[in-house]
Formats: C-alpha cells, sequence, structure tokens
C-alpha cells in the first residue's frame, strides 16, 4: 500500500531504514524521479545532523573525513617495472577561518624509492568546464588505461582497463583532481554550489587543493607541473598566476592538452571571423583522413596542411575582413581554394559565406556517405539518421568514449582503488551559467599566462594538439600565444607537440606512445 513501504538508504557503509512521511507518501514514480534528480544535481543533496531515526534519513556526502585509501601496485613502463603507492581520498578547501567550503576527490600516485625534493609531481585536470579528471587519468598519464580500439573507436561493451605501459608515471608524480560538483567532490551542507561554478572560484578552490596537498605531502621543494585538458587549459593558465600571487607557488613547467586560450579563437560569428581561418587547418586534416583532397595533396599531409596555413592566414583572412565589399571574382577564387582545401562542395562554402562552422564540415564532408564526423575527433563516424538536418544530431567521438570510460573509473575506484561511496561518480556535471569573468569580451586566459612567464623565467610550457580536433583546433592556442605579451626572450620556453588524431588524441594508440615520449622529456630536468 502506498505509504506504508519501508525503503533502504546506505549512509557512510551504513544501512538505514526509513518509512517515508504517513502526511506525504511518495509513489514509486515520484521516488524514481528523486532518485534521477539525485544522479543528475548531486549538488542537492546535504548531510544531514540529525539522528538516524525512522523519520528521516539522506545520503551522506563524501568529505574530507573520509579516510584515505592506499594501494601499492606495480607497472611496467617503457621496459621498466615502477613501484607506485595510489592514494585515493579528499581533500577540505579552506575558509579564513579553517572551516571547510567544500571536500576535493583526487587520486594521487606517487613512486616509491624516490627523493621528495627532487622527484617531479604533476597536477592533473581535465576541463568542461564540470568535467572530472578521468580522461587524462585513465586514457593518458595514469598507470592504467581504458581499453580502445587501437585507432580510437568505440569498443564493444563492456569494456575493461589495461596496464598503461606509456604512462607518465616513470617520469613524474600524478595528481589527479576533480574540481567541485565532478567526481565524489562536493561542496559542504551550508556552501552555495554555484558560488564555485566561475572562473575565480575555480582557481581559488583548486589552487587551494594544491597548495594543501603540496604542504601535506611535504612536496614544496619538488619540481611542480600543471597539466590540463580543453578548458583545464584555461584553468592552468589562470592558476599558474593564482599560485604565484597567493603562495609564492612557482612552477616548473605548463602541460596544454587540447586546449583554448582566447575564446575569440574558437567561437565564430557575426562580428568575430577570427575563428574561420584559424580551424581550416583542422578541416584539411580531416579531409586528408578521409580522403577527400585532391590528388596533389592527398599524399602528403604536410604539404596540405602549409598550403591550408598559408591561405588561412593570407588570402582567406583579406577576404574575410572585406567582409560584404569582397568582390564576387575574389570571392570566387576564394571558394574555389576552400573546397580544394577542405573536401566540400562549392555549393555549401557558398551557402555558408565562405564561413563554414564546424557543425556544417562534420555534417556535408561524408554526406553522400550518409555519415557524420566527431567534433572531437573528427577521423571517428557515426550515422544520425536524419540527412536533412542542418548539422549532425551528436558527436560520434563523445559517444565513443563515454560508455567504455564510466565503466572503467566507476568499476576501477571502488575494486582496485578500495575507495567507496555510493554516490555517483559524475564524469560531466552541470555547472552552468559558468562565470568567465569577462564583461562584453571573449574570456582569455593569455594576459595571465604572460604574467607567469615574464616573472618566472623557468617557467616551461609544451602545448600538445590534435589535428583532427574540431573544438579546439590546435591553431588557435598557438594564435594565442603568438599574440601575448611575453617577453621575447621566454618564447624559447614554448614548445608544441601535433598528433594525428583528436581532442583526446591519446585514445589513438600511435598518439598515445608520442605524448609520454613528449611529456617524458618536458619534465625530466
Amino acid at each position: 500500500m502506498p505509504g506504508t513501504e519501508k525503503f533502504s538508504v546506505a549512509t557512510d557503509r551504513k544501512v538505514v531504514k526509513l518509512r517515508p512521511p504517513e502526511s506525504n507518501p511518495p509513489t514509486m514514480k515520484t521516488l524514481a524521479t528523486l532518485l534521477l534528480l539525485a544522479a543528475t544535481l548531486p549538488l542537492r543533496s546535504a548531510e544531514t545532523n540529525a539522528p538516524a531515526t525512522n523519520e528521516a534519513a539522506v545520503v551522506k556526502i563524501p568529505d574530507a573525513a573520509h579516510a584515505p585509501a592506499r594501494v601499492t601496485n606495480t607497472v611496467t613502463i617503457a621496459g621498466e617495472r615502477v613501484t607506485y603507492v595510489a592514494e585515493t581520498g579528499m581533500l577540505p578547501v579552506l575558509k579564513p577561518d579553517g572551516t571547510s567550503r567544500a571536500s576535493i576527490f583526487y587520486v594521487a600516485y606517487t613512486r616509491t624509492g624516490t627523493t621528495k625534493a627532487t622527484r617531479p609531481v604533476m597536477f592533473c585536470f581535465n576541463g568542461g568546464p564540470g568535467s572530472a579528471s578521468l580522461w587524462l587519468h585513465l586514457g593518458a598519464l595514469g598507470p592504467r588505461r581504458v581499453k580502445m580500439n587501437a585507432d580510437g573507436s568505440q569498443p564493444p561493451p563492456p569494456s575493461g582497463l589495461l596496464d598503461n605501459e606509456y604512462s607518465v608515471l616513470n617520469a613524474s608524480d600524478l595528481v589527479f583532481i576533480d574540481p567541485v560538483a565532478t567526481g565524489f567532490s562536493r561542496a559542504t551542507k551550508d556552501e552555495k554550489t554555484d558560488e564555485f561554478f566561475g572562473d575565480a572560484a575555480d582557481l581559488d578552490s583548486v589552487g587551494e587543493f594544491i597548495r594543501l596537498w603540496t604542504t601535506r605531502n611535504e612536496r614544496w621543494l619538488s619540481p611542480k607541473f600543471l597539466c590540463g585538458e580543453s578548458y583545464g587549459v584555461f584553468r592552468a593558465a589562470g592558476l599558474a598566476d593564482n599560485l604565484r600571487s597567493r603562495f609564492g607557488l612557482y612552477l616548473n613547467g605548463l602541460v596544454l592538452v587540447s586546449g583554448v586560450l582566447d575564446f575569440a579563437t574558437i567561437s565564430g560569428g557575426t562580428g568575430n571571423d577570427l575563428a574561420y581561418p584559424l580551424i581550416l587547418p583542422a578541416f584539411t586534416a580531416a579531409a586528408f583522413y578521409h580522403g577527400k583532397l585532391p590528388p596533389d595533396l592527398a599524399r602528403d599531409l604536410p604539404k596540405a596542411l602549409a598550403e591550408s596555413r598559408a591561405f588561412a592566414r593570407g588570402e582567406f583572412t583579406t577576404a574575410l575582413q572585406l567582409g560584404a565589399a569582397l568582390p564576387a571574382e575574389q570571392k570566387q577564387k576564394i571558394v574555389v581554394e576552400l573546397s580544394r582545401l577542405t573536401g566540400l562542395t562549392s555549393d555549401v562554402i557558398k551557402d555558408n559565406d565562405l564561413r563554414v562552422n564546424q557543425g556544417v564540415f562534420r555534417k556535408q564532408l561524408l554526406h553522400g556517405a550518409g555519415l557524420i564526423l566527431g567534433a572531437y575527433d573528427a577521423r571517428l563516424t557515426g550515422r544520425d539518421g536524419d540527412a536533412a538536418a542542418a548539422g549532425p544530431a551528436y558527436d560520434p567521438a563523445s559517444a565513443a568514449v563515454m560508455g567504455p570510460f564510466s565503466a572503467a573509473m566507476n568499476s576501477y575506484v571502488r575494486s582496485e582503488l578500495k575507495f567507496e561511496d555510493d554516490l555517483p561518480y559524475e564524469l560531466i556535471a552541470g555547472v552552468q551559467p559558468w562565470n568567465y569573468g569577462a564583461r562584453n569580451s571573449f574570456p582569455n586566459a593569455s594576459d595571465r599566462l604572460a604574467t607567469v612567464m615574464n616573472q618566472n623565467p623557468y617557467l616551461k610550457v609544451l602545448v600538445c594538439g590534435g589535428r583532427c580536433d574540431l573544438v579546439c583546433p590546435i591553431d588557435t592556442i598557438r594564435h594565442s600565444l603568438e599574440h601575448m605579451p611575453v617577453a621575447e626572450a621566454a618564447r624559447k620556453n614554448l614548445s608544441y607537440a601535433e598528433f594525428d588524431a583528436g581532442h583526446m588524441m591519446y585514445i589513438n594508440l600511435p598518439d598515445l606512445q608520442k605524448l609520454q615520449g613528449e611529456i617524458g622529456k618536458f619534465v625530466r630536468p
């Protein structure tokens, strides 16, 4: 009978029997709705101070009092046997009075038998905003990785985990950070969650985590690096400045993976033509991969990319700046060259007034075959069933990784790392609207990065990007770095590495091997 059912709720490894209040008994439909909301909006949960009774109980959220779990394991990396300790736990984000605002979930790997003062440590995070760090963690850097097909395409479910012989744990200790609302990280019950959803607040909370972890683990004298992917690159640039100015914590280097520094470079639209020339080389790389370039370009990717970049910086940019004043004859010449460099038909380019965005490109390049391209990795394709739609219905690249990574992380954290909690591990959390702190302008972290590089002449920056990334094309961050106000002497500390795949280039096995080598060289003295 409704109102008489008993329900079991797990609370910090205990099971409490509770009965819904008789005055407002939930139906099973209502209960299902509440559980769905709890899964998608876990930040609404709160820890109760009331005694456990039959009247009320809630799932206890993990906090910094959660005892860390530690396991020791070994992995063979580049032919070398590496023994390490994996620590999984929570650290508080402290207020000035010492009380906690939030608890941040982390997984830290430290190699045994090393000296802290000389052993590098790298703090790693993904982007979003709202993404947990499992992508870098189980895709590229950690000692275990998700089992994907060798080219990064989706394997049949369920997927699994492998020892990662291409981990960088042989060269650096690793700390993977899940910002507030992602993973198991949560604000305390008295805090407004959305106060963490913004550039400045994010830098304060993640910066506080890094300070506290560094202090508790006696790593102030260790060489320290940040590795951020996607929006994590924007975060890394700001964090380098935040850590310097707030704590006097100077970094040795930044690894910037598939990211953005200036949102104007990726946000094409009315009044901003900058993004269209900068994405053109990515279109060329994708067209090359799918065999859509003309014979003189189809056999030589470096040649095709060199021509694409020269045209993008020269004639194409000039034509876009002219706008409606562009003569018809010159416009037709631009159409022909764009068709040659992208594999798109002249009609598609004309219909879009030379300004082809990634959605149009993804829908049209293989339209005749009924295929759409991935946004995060244009090598990967799928079918969306609507040939007449203006753009693709989904991203095949995102679909390829979501299931395997979710299954792997949920299994790994509990079965191998021995960290248990009943809350869902939030891969992608709803953190919008995000306060970028910019008014009437595009968010831009280039100035902050320039400030740090000018004041710390030893700071190195490694930029890694996939040629088939249509979300954060590598030419966009290159443009930002070429235009930031950094002293010329500091530019020698910038280095670049390009990869064949897309945003998560490391899901492509040859790119993962290359990434290991690039980061390994970068962090070693």
